[in-house]
């Protein structure tokens, strides 16, 4: 995921598409309690990306309200899980690593919510772990 390069992403199905040029703001896991209950995974992996830097390709995801602020962008047609929206970043959008074309580009940088983390999916990969740790 480089500079001026453009990457695409899409939902499993294909229906939902995206692409974005250049690198991502931030790269990252995320171990909270709603980000795993909406992904229904362990931990969620997810980039952000400039609002005024990528755009739908295929059809427009479907949106959940999941708490005040808070909008998870969705396939309609086959449920996967795309992005992340919340009004403290309204300049960016976050998306789901693993909807990547090519998801062997991301490159994680921290953890956040790590005290949120469930004990069974023991992550030893060195990388900042905010706010807080679980060991």
């Amino acid at each position: 995921m480089g500079e001026a390069e453009i990457t695409q992403g899409r939902c499993l199905c294909g229906a939902v598409r995206y692409e974005f040029e250049g690198a991502p703001n931030w790269a990252g896991h995320c171990s909270c309690e709603s980000c795993r209950r909406a992904a229904s995974a362990g931990v969620t992996s997810y980039f952000g990306v400039s609002n005024e830097r990528w755009r739908w390709t295929g059809a427009e995801p479907a949106a959940y309200a999941s708490s005040p602020g808070v909008e998870r962008l969705f396939c309609g047609r086959c449920g996967s899980p795309l992005a992340y929206r919340c009004e403290k970043r309204a300049h960016e959008t976050d998306f789901h690593a693993m909807t990547l074309e090519r998801p062997e580009a991301f490159r994680p940088e921290f953890h956040v919510f790590a005290a949120e983390a469930v004990d069974w999916l023991p992550v030893a990969d060195g990388l900042p772990r905010w706010p807080g740790t679980k060991g």
